[in-house]
């Protein structure tokens, strides 16, 4: 097997943060000096590396020495460390309402994943798999994210099984409850597509066409494309996600670990808008 030298587009900055997390938690464990295969430095670049390029991991630790074992560990242990930073809604929502943001922005996306055997009853009493959206017609993670204005995402939310609707996952994860909170006690209001319609007089979703056929009234028209203009930069805020870490457009790791891989590389996101503020 052939090694060769190749670059990564990360900040050093960003290479030295994940080091001392991981430095860290190996002195939390107790481990000793010298005991691992990597320093904190090499570990932290090859956590970085799997996330910019999704390289295989086999090949990736070869190219770092390292067996596939423990090339699987290191990157579990890095997801691990990352996710472990992660902020509560709440204090997110506090946050941005601070910072003086109008409003902040609801959205939900499946993120891809190897298909899976595990299935559950649906509301109709059928076996259907658990992680396969009818809407996507794939099987997929359904990952909930709270965008500012701007588009920078700045929380996502645990992972919750394909089948369900994105209204259904915010309910059971609390996350309308936080927005109806925030827009009450912070003056914060949030945004959202017609999919999240009756959760709240704190989610602001488009007027839908009437049953009957008939045009919606002008007003309802206007405030439409008032919020069409104002909530597109959700958009944006998982292509950041996805374009800037490959790790996230298709993973073969359980799904249930899918929202701390997603919430590992929102806190790189976060820690690299800082060095690159413009990157996409």
């Amino acid at each position: 097997m052939l090694a060769y030298r190749a670059t990564i587009d990360v900040p050093r900055e960003l290479v030295q943060y994940v080091a001392r997390l991981l430095h860290a938690e190996r002195r939390a464990l107790g481990t000793r000096r010298k005991a691992r295969a990597l320093t904190c430095f090499y570990q932290a670049l090859f956590v970085l590396v799997w996330f910019r390029k999704q390289e295989d991991l086999t090949l990736l630790g070869a190219g770092f020495g390292i067996s596939r074992a423990t090339a699987y560990r290191y990157r579990d242990e890095g997801i691990a460390v990352l996710a472990a930073q992660a902020r509560d809604l709440h204090t997110v929502l506090r946050r941005a309402a601070a910072d003086g943001w109008s409003h902040v922005i609801l959205d939900g996306k499946l993120f891809d994943c190897d298909r899976l055997t595990e299935t559950t009853i649906s509301i109709k009493g059928e076996t259907i798999d658990a992680w396969y959206s009818g809407k996507h017609r794939d099987f997929g993670a359904n990952i909930q994210a709270i965008m500012r204005p701007d588009g920078l995402p700045i929380w996502t939310s645990a992972a919750m099984p394909g089948h369900l609707h994105d209204t259904s996952c915010a309910r059971e994860l609390g996350i309308t409850a936080a927005l109806n909170w925030s827009a009450a006690e912070l003056g914060l209001p949030a945004l959202a597509d017609s999919g999240y319609e009756g959760t709240g007089h704190g989610i602001k979703t488009p007027t839908k066409q009437p049953a009957d056929g008939k045009p919606l009234a002008i007003d309802n028209r206007a405030r439409n494309r008032l919020l069409r203009g104002m909530r597109w930069q959700g958009e944006r805020g998982f292509a950041i996600l996805i374009g800037r870490w490959k790790a996230l457009r298709h993973t073969s790791i359980s799904p249930r670990r899918i929202g701390d891989l997603v919430a590992a590389a929102l806190h790189l996101t976060h820690f690299e808008y800082k060095y690159l503020p413009e990157p996409w």
